[in-house]
């Protein structure tokens, strides 16, 4: 049996560490240490022979081939989800346990993830440590950074197999997805009304509570989500951002442009 990390002081035995010497922090095992020293020196020694995106472990460099490969070995027991990712399927859990065990130690929210939580608190100190290097707009976290850069790049690599339509992000896509599936998972608790997506149904919900919480700055008219604000702020700007591609007449709002094209086809 191996006890890398024992060792014997007078009459007790001692846990022996190994520490970083970059920035303290302390290992049970040696090649743990090695591991963890890429961080600082930016060795990456594992590569995919597919795509060439670098690794600093042998593990990442696997789940990473599953992108590729297709392969998702780890199913919840639940709704069948499936996941590349042992730790992926652990967080994903979490949404039918309700658990959620990192704690914010400024405000006590509480998150899934330890990457949700580490986001979170760039709230509390201001921090937004990743920048475009296109227009110098900055962000909490790296994936923020990655589907904003699209934005400049026009890249809109997720597709809907139905009608081909493009978006930067995956989650639009699926939300896209549901015109077509008509699925609307998200419910009133009061009028048991359905909708495709929570902030549609945040929004509904001030029609029971009465609440308008955005405000205009101009004239103090209040409205039930930004959206709608936006919309209103137009009236005081005189920004008709929607132009008709056969007369050139300006709206304010996409609908309004859409029924007066009728008036074309007509």
């Amino acid at each position: 049996m191996l006890r890398p990390f024992l060792f014997q002081q007078g009459l007790h035995t001692v846990e022996r560490t190994y520490p970083c010497d970059v920035c303290n922090k302390t290992f049970r095992v040696r090649g743990s240490l090695k591991v963890h020293q890429r961080v600082h020196t930016g060795e990456r020694p594992y590569h995919c022979d597919v795509c060439n995106k670098m690794f600093r472990v042998s593990g990442s460099l696997k789940v990473h081939q599953r992108v590729h490969t297709g392969e998702c070995p780890y199913h919840c027991d639940v709704c069948n989800k499936t996941f590349r990712a042992k730790g992926n399927l652990r967080v994903h859990e979490r949404v039918h346990t309700g658990e959620c065990p990192y704690c914010c130690d400024v405000c006590n929210k509480t998150f899934r993830d330890r990457s949700s939580l580490k986001i979170h608190q760039c709230v509390h100190t201001g921090e937004r440590p990743y920048h475009c290097d296109v227009c110098n707009k900055t962000f909490t976290n790296k994936s923020s950074l990655n589907v904003h850069v699209r934005v400049h790049t026009g890249e809109r690599p997720y597709c809907c197999d139905v009608c081909n339509k493009t978006f930067r992000q995956l989650q639009h896509l699926k939300i896209h997805q549901r015109l077509h599936t008509g699925e609307r998972p998200y419910q009133c608790d009061m009028c048991n009304k359905t909708f495709s997506q929570t902030i549609e149904l945040k929004v509904h919900q001030h029609v029971h509570s009465g609440e308008l919480p955005d405000r205009c700055d101009v004239c103090d008219k209040t409205f039930a989500s930004k959206s709608k604000l936006n919309v209103h702020l137009r009236v005081h700007t005189d920004e008709r951002p929607y132009v008709c591609n056969l007369c050139n007449k300006t709206f304010r709002q996409l609908q309004h442009l859409k029924l007066h094209q009728r008036l074309h086809i007509a």
